[in-house]
Formats: C-alpha cells, sequence, structure tokens
C-alpha cells in the first residue's frame, strides 16, 4: 500500500496517462488503497490541472483526456529512454521537422535524467545509426542541447568556432534562436566581439558553455530568424548565388510542407498549382533532389544548370528502375 500522497499520486498519474479507461477498483487495487481514497486522490489531480473525466456505471472509470494546457507527463524508464534517443537521433543531422522546440524538449529531458539513464541513451545512440534526410555533418547532442538552454534562458554563450576557410575563434554570444534548414543547425546570435549580428553553422562549434550571464534580448533586425538567416545565406560574398525557378502542379499549402522551411518562404501561387522562386548560394545537386522528394509534378524554368541536373538525375533514375545502372 502508498501511504505517501505525493508518491501516490504521482503513481496514479502514470496509470492514467496509459491511453484507456481505468475502472476504479483496478485503480484501487493497484495502489493499494480504497475506492474512496482514488476518488479523493482524482479530485486532487484536477485541481493541480490535469483533466480527468469520470464515466458512469457499477465501477466507474477514469481517464486522462485532453485539455486547453499540457500538464507535465510522467514517463517511466524505458519511456524516457526512447523519447530520448530519437530527439537525439534527429537532431544531431538535421532532420525536416525537427526544430528548436524539439532540442529545447530534449535538453529539459536530458537535465533531469538520473545518470543509469543517460548512460543508456548514449549507449545506445552509440550503437545505432539513423536513416536521415539531411546530408550535412552530423552533431554532438548535446551541442545543441547547451544552445538551445541558453537560448530559452536568455544567457550568454560561448564557444570555439571554425569558420569556412579553416580559421579558428572564439565567440562570445547573445543567442536568439537555432535553426534547421533541413540539412543543418545554424545558430542565429548576437556576437558581442564584433557587435552585430551573426550566423553560425553548429557543425562548426566546439566546446559550447554557458556562462551564466543572462541578457536583455535585442531587437533581430529581420521578421524572424528564419529570414534573417536566408538572408545572411545568400547575401555572403564568398558563394556563388543562383536564382530558382519551379513550378508544381499541387497547392503551396501542400509543396511547403515538403521542404525546408528557408525555401518554403519562397512558395507562393500560381494559377492551380504553385511557383517556388528566390535566390541561393546552396549545391544546384542538392536543390534538384529536393525537388524529386516532394511528391508533386513539377517543370523547373530556370536556372540552366539545375535544369540540367534535375534532366540527369531523372535519366540516372530510370536507368536503376529498368535495371540498366550498375552491373
Amino acid at each position: 500500500m502508498t501511504t505517501d500522497t505525493p508518491a501516490r499520486l504521482l503513481q496514479l498519474l502514470s496509470l492514467l496517462q496509459t491511453p484507456r479507461e481505468w475502472p476504479g477498483g483496478e485503480l484501487a487495487d493497484r495502489l493499494g488503497v480504497s475506492r474512496r481514497t482514488v476518488r479523493r486522490d482524482i479530485d486532487r489531480l484536477r485541481e493541480l490541472g490535469y483533466p480527468v473525466q469520470a464515466s458512469k456505471g457499477s465501477d466507474g472509470g477514469y481517464r486522462l483526456v485532453a485539455g486547453k494546457a499540457m500538464p507535465p507527463l510522467v514517463l517511466d524508464d524505458e519511456e524516457a529512454v526512447a523519447i530520448a534517443v530519437g530527439l537525439r537521433a534527429g537532431a544531431g543531422h538535421a532532420l525536416e521537422g525537427v526544430d528548436e522546440a524539439s532540442v529545447r524538449a530534449l535538453a529539459k529531458l536530458e537535465q533531469v535524467l538520473p545518470a543509469r539513464l543517460r548512460h543508456r541513451v548514449s549507449t545506445l545512440q552509440a550503437a545505432t545509426m539513423p536513416l536521415t534526410s539531411g546530408d550535412g555533418a552530423s552533431i554532438a547532442p548535446e551541442t545543441l542541447t547547451v544552445m538551445a538552454s541558453t537560448v530559452a534562458g536568455r544567457e550568454r554563450l560561448r564557444f570555439a568556432y571554425r569558420a569556412k576557410d579553416g580559421t579558428e575563434s572564439r565567440r562570445l554570444t547573445e543567442p536568439y534562436r537555432l535553426v534547421s534548414t533541413g540539412r543543418r543547425w545554424y545558430l542565429v546570435a548576437y556576437d558581442l566581439d564584433r557587435a552585430d549580428w551573426r550566423t553560425f553553422r553548429v557543425d562548426r562549434v566546439r566546446e559550447p558553455f554557458a556562462t551564466g550571464a543572462r541578457f536583455a534580448p535585442r531587437e533581430l533586425p529581420a521578421g524572424d530568424a528564419a529570414e534573417y538567416l536566408r538572408r545572411s545565406i545568400q547575401w555572403r560574398p564568398d558563394t556563388a548565388e543562383y536564382e530558382y525557378d519551379v513550378v508544381f502542379a499541387d497547392s503551396p499549402e501542400s509543396v511547403a510542407t515538403r521542404l525546408p522551411v528557408w525555401l518554403a518562404q519562397t512558395v507562393e501561387q500560381d494559377g492551380g498549382g504553385c511557383r517556388l522562386r528566390g535566390s541561393t548560394s546552396g549545391p544546384v545537386e542538392w536543390l534538384a533532389m529536393r525537388l524529386a522528394t516532394v511528391g508533386s509534378d513539377f517543370s523547373v524554368r530556370g536556372p540552366v544548370e539545375l535544369v540540367e541536373c534535375v534532366r540527369e538525375l531523372g535519366e540516372r533514375l530510370g536507368r536503376a528502375a529498368d535495371g540498366g545502372g550498375v552491373h
């Protein structure tokens, strides 16, 4: 019998978070208490904001339902490990759909994981290799979680950084947002030493350190972090830019959900379909692959290099399907 009320409430909450209806008698047996105590504990959970729904009947039943706000979850060891491994795998490879919110969730989870579970997570991840859609460099999840924590806590972040030309430097920043392009993670931050906004490729960051010094957030010189990143990449003087123009048969909403954020922002309505227009300095081969994986009929109007790349990709895939590839 569980006589400690807080411990019993946590045990009851853990049971209710299993997606099923629990008869009052079964809950009483599980907890080793009377049905009357179960009813009182249910009332306490409701007072704490947990939306517990009761059903009528001889035995009565209880289930946790969706409410206006999400209350704290109670996870057992196996559930906590599974979630942490999944978030780590996605975060480490900049998968589409794994954004800063996912990394913040991972940071919160790992902060409270007992040492024994943290070891299990690391061991399991080291023994597996996720199949990812991004082609960017992998990143240690610990790097992302430190960054996400400083973004959420408005805490200055210090790290070592390797520039594109190999130059090493130390940076002291006020981190603003983490942004995933579907290929890479970037940190948008105010660089205190250079007194200006900067974007940093996270795979080039080493030894991130939360200094503990708080700061008041500055106003970003763009609508949001994704827009600022897109502009900063396009304005970079040491990369060759090109303009792309692609027409899709599907609606803008349908196409945008299957593209990285920075590309989705350039989708516009065009008749019964949509048009993707903008400029980038990314590899033309990567853009061709992304267009092909959208799952919609499309036509490339420019540039010539992208047209040729899409044509070659189609021919290569055709040969593979016909058995005319490598023998």
